[in-house]
């Protein structure tokens, strides 16, 4: 791999951006900002930095967003799943852990058929406290393992055979046989327990050819895996907090990283003045398969109040 290029795009820090994904059909680059609770949106330059930002603030915390096949977004946020349509209106879909004020939505993706899982997290971060759920095609939820800390970065191989999901709480990079037809894993198994100091599994993606791309918070880096959990490479980022990666632009070969500046204080952040901003690497012998798309039902209640 030759050494890529790295720089971070002009645009105010989040204190929490996560979850990057491409939307290939709108070419556009989706993310969150969960503490800051916005969902951001956008287009790009020829030299892979930002042209048109659309954001939205949102009254919850918010951990992941998915376009949606027939139009607008489906988010994880708060206790359970919202969908944006595109004229900006925002309606609740199902809320698995409703009167829960304890815990809050963190990462997410869309799985090969379609379905959206995002998993939990508490807020103080207690062992074990999290869920992974995921939002079926009929608009239902079904919970998929509990027992998780940090449920975060959630990904597919390219056959579609194997599902990935890191929790950063126990450090670890799990597999799982994945059934497309029914959404069912089985055959838990570790794939990477990240040892360095200080650092966990965070935010990931998988590339063309089946290898991981993880996020380290703490860690100052994306790591590379290869699908037998080896380490491939490291991508150093100029911010501990990188937080999530998804390759973009229109050969999906430009990596974009998010990254977050909580508590951080006046000395770190001197070190570290683009934290909490989206970083583009370029130059990695690597290209990105695009987000996967919520194909199921967004029949919806109105946010109360």
């Amino acid at each position: 791999m030759t050494t890529p290029q790295v720089f971070a795009w002009p645009l105010e820090p989040g204190l929490l951006s996560e979850g990057p994904r491409w939307d290939e059909e709108r070419q556009e680059l989706l993310w969150v900002d969960i503490l800051g609770r916005g969902f951001h949106r956008a287009t790009l330059t020829d030299d892979q930095r930002p042209d048109r930002v659309r954001t939205m603030a949102l009254d919850r915390h918010v951990g992941a967003a998915a376009p949606v096949a027939g139009g607008g977004y489906v988010l994880a946020a708060g206790q359970g799943f919202l969908f944006v349509d595109d004229d900006g209106s925002i309606c609740q879909l199902a809320q698995p852990e409703a009167g829960n004020p304890d815990v809050r939505m963190n990462d997410g993706a869309c799985d090969p058929e379609g379905r959206f899982w995002a998993g939990t997290m508490a807020y103080d971060e207690s062992p074990g406290a999290g869920t992974l759920y995921r939002l079926e095609l009929d608009g239902g939820c079904s919970t998929v393992l509990t027992g998780l800390t940090i449920s975060n970065g959630i990904g597919w191989s390219p056959d579609g055979r194997t599902m990935y999901l890191s929790d950063s709480g126990t450090r670890l990079v799990e597999a799982f046989d994945f059934d497309g037809a029914t959404g069912e894993i089985s055959g838990r198994r570790t794939l990477v327990h990240v040892d360095e100091p200080g650092a966990a599994p965070d935010g990931l993606t998988v590339d063309e050819n089946g290898e991981l791309w993880v996020g380290l918070y703490g860690g100052w880096a994306i790591n590379r895996y290869g699908p037998d959990g080896s380490l491939r490479a490291t991508v150093p980022i100029p911010a501990a907090q990188a937080t999530s990666c998804a390759f973009g632009g229109a050969d999906r070969r430009t990596l974009f990283v998010t990254t977050g500046r909580e508590r951080l204080d006046e000395a770190a952040l001197e070190r570290q003045p683009d934290a909490g901003r989206i970083f583009a690497v370029i130059g990695l012998d690597a290209r990105g398969t695009g987000s996967g798309r919520y194909r199921g039902r967004v029949a919806a209640a109105e946010l109360p109040g």
